[in-house]
């Protein structure tokens, strides 16, 4: 088994995890068993929390050449779901993703770095067609053989992102001070990655 190796979280994503066999090699989400959320405070003293459930990726990995490795993500935007159907539906809208003129949000890595003993994905998150780029790193656990003859990693990811950096600028002023909805967004992503099954 290859050892674990862990990475903690550098100030995204939608958004996005990877995972690392000893070969170079694809890997998919497992979407089942993959989780892609966000959270944002609420009137300063509460906190939302929302996921999406429709995203897709893949990742390579060449231990032996990381200049090769390279992650890919996209999540779509209708798929957004806090609980409340109204709220949901404000998101969609003009006021925040724009979705009928920005459907996609988008990471794609431009390298993938070792810093000491962690491994951090470097690349362009677009949101609302507004490219920026963030630094992702990752806690990587396994493989574990499947069940099918695949391979399979457990991926996490942590992101904190300003929203009005991309567009994403609604809110009003409480009377007291502060705002109803917060800059700040925290992503979180939890991933089972697994190679093409083979039996």
């Amino acid at each position: 088994m290859h050892r674990m190796k862990v990475l903690y979280a550098v100030p995204f994503l939608l958004a996005l995890a990877m995972a690392f066999p000893a070969t170079p090699g694809n890997l998919g989400f497992d979407m089942p068993h993959s989780y892609v959320g966000f959270s944002a405070k609420h009137m300063v003293i509460a906190t939302v929390k929302g996921q999406f459930e429709d995203f897709t990726g893949n990742v390579f990995y060449d231990e032996e050449n990381l200049e090769n490795s390279w992650v890919k993500a996209s999540i779509n935007v209708t798929s957004i779901n806090t609980g409340n159907e109204m709220r949901d539906n404000h998101l969609r809208s003009s006021d925040f993703f724009d979705m009928e003129n920005h459907p996609t949000i988008t990471f794609e890595s431009t390298r993938v770095e070792e810093r000491d003993e962690h491994l951090v994905a470097i690349g362009d998150l677009t949101i609302r067609g507004v490219k920026k780029e963030v630094e992702m790193a990752f806690e990587l656990v396994g493989p574990i053989d499947g069940m099918q003859g695949e391979q399979r990693y457990g991926a996490n990811a942590w992101l904190e992102i300003d929203r009005h950096d991309y567009g994403v600028a609604w809110s009003k002023t409480l009377d007291g001070g502060g705002a109803i909805v917060g800059n700040k967004i925290k992503i979180e992503i939890n991933m089972e990655l697994m190679t093409p099954m083979t039996d």
